[in-house]
């Protein structure tokens, strides 16, 4: 995948010496000029829509609508329309608001709207990369050249046209790989039981798109510069991303559905996701848990969910389902400690006794929040004390 991406990143910043090419021909200087700064700024917008697509495509439309003139209003794209990004940036205030408000709420009150702006954040993002994105990559100027040839009516050949339609793939992927980085912070704040921690994470972001926007308006080519290195570091931890972005989609499906309530767990297995790093299997690889005839412990998984079927036998030892405040999980006793091992979906909550009569496993226990509520009511005198199985 390295050459992959080293040839978008070069498609993308390269943009300008193809386009200096297709220029060459015209004697202005400035027209060179305002191609390459068009192409850095369009690379800067790219990445930005990338990392929220809601805002991005709101203020991107509301800037065309404000600087077309009057009689030209009417002729602008969709998302240039009063009608689409008024909605989207009051929406995107909305979304603001919430952030703000809810660093006071519960985590329980809170989460339902994390997962409202998850659903929003991928429904945003599809409708940039199929229907935005093509319309905002189009920076190869047309050669006067070639339309004086075509008419007068000569064959010529529109480099400029071809050049807009190889471009806008690259954009296209290049975008998704940002967005899927960016959007891996609301799978984060999803998982996250703190809200201290969502702020931060969602400070952090917001930081690093008001780094590209300022810096583009300031100097379209350091924006595009660091636009380049913010997609580097996004490919990179693509797989990561991919991973997350699978069990935010998992986690938010059932949390709507309220699929727990329509589900039971299977005889033969359940599929599940690694909570840590085993041997060289990923954190939240995707696969199917199940006990072989010999009594152990296999997980099955695809890399990427269609590369070929890898297999894992789990190490030694005594197993038990951890009951969480979301979702429970499968953890390894060490002495009075659990280190967890899978995490199911939150489908799975109150069904971890049969979770365990599956495997075959040492009891429930509680974990993570509901374990602490549970020792300070201890504490207190008015929780009954866990068992803990013997194994």
């Amino acid at each position: 995948m390295k050459p992959l991406a080293g040839l978008i990143l070069a498609l993308l910043l390269g943009g300008g010496v193809l386009q200096t090419h297709a220029a060459a021909r015209s004697t202005s200087s400035n027209a060179i000029r305002d191609t390459g700064i068009q192409t850095a700024q369009t690379v800067s917008t790219v990445t930005g829509m990338a990392i929220s697509p809601l805002l991005g495509v709101g203020a991107v439309g509301a800037w065309q609508w404000w600087h077309a003139p009057k009689e030209q209003r009417a002729g602008l794209h969709w998302f240039a329309r009063p009608w689409f990004w008024i909605p989207a940036l009051l929406l995107a205030g909305l979304v603001a608001a919430k952030d703000i408000v809810g660093t006071a709420a519960p985590t329980a009150l809170k989460k339902p709207f994390d997962v409202a702006e998850a659903i929003e954040n991928k429904v945003s993002g599809l409708v940039v990369a199929g229907a935005v994105i093509p319309f905002i990559t189009t920076i190869f100027p047309e050669s006067g050249d070639t339309a004086t040839l075509a008419a007068s009516g000569f064959a010529a050949i529109d480099l400029a046209g071809i050049g807009n339609a190889l471009f806008v793939p690259f954009a296209v992927a290049a975008f998704a790989i940002v967005w899927l980085a960016s959007h891996a912070i609301n799978i984060l704040i999803l998982l996250s039981p703190f809200t201290t921690v969502d702020t931060a994470l969602k400070t952090f972001r917001l930081a690093i798109l008001g780094l590209v926007t300022g810096t583009s308006f300031a100097n379209p080519y350091v924006g595009a510069l660091i636009s380049a290195v913010l997609f580097v570091i996004a490919f990179f931890i693509a797989g990561w991303s991919f991973r997350l972005l699978v069990f935010g989609n998992l986690y938010v499906w059932d949390f709507i559905t309220i699929r727990r309530k329509r589900f039971r767990p299977f005889r033969d297995g359940n599929r599940m996701f690694t909570a840590r790093k085993i041997n060289k299997v990923p954190v939240r690889s995707y696969g199917w848990l199940t006990r072989d005839q010999d009594g152990k412990l296999r997980f099955q998984y695809r890399p990427w969910l269609i590369l070929p079927q890898q297999n894992l036998e789990l190490p030694e030892g005594t197993y038990c389902v951890g009951r969480g405040l979301f979702h429970p999980e499968v953890a390894r006793e060490q002495g009075e400690d659990l280190e967890s091992m899978f995490t199911l979906p939150p489908r799975y909550r109150t069904h971890e006794q049969e979770v365990s009569d599956v495997y075959g496993l040492a009891g429930v226990r509680d974990v993570g929040i509901r374990k602490c509520l549970r020792d300070i009511l201890e504490v207190m005198g008015l929780g009954k004390r866990e068992t803990v199985p013997a194994g």
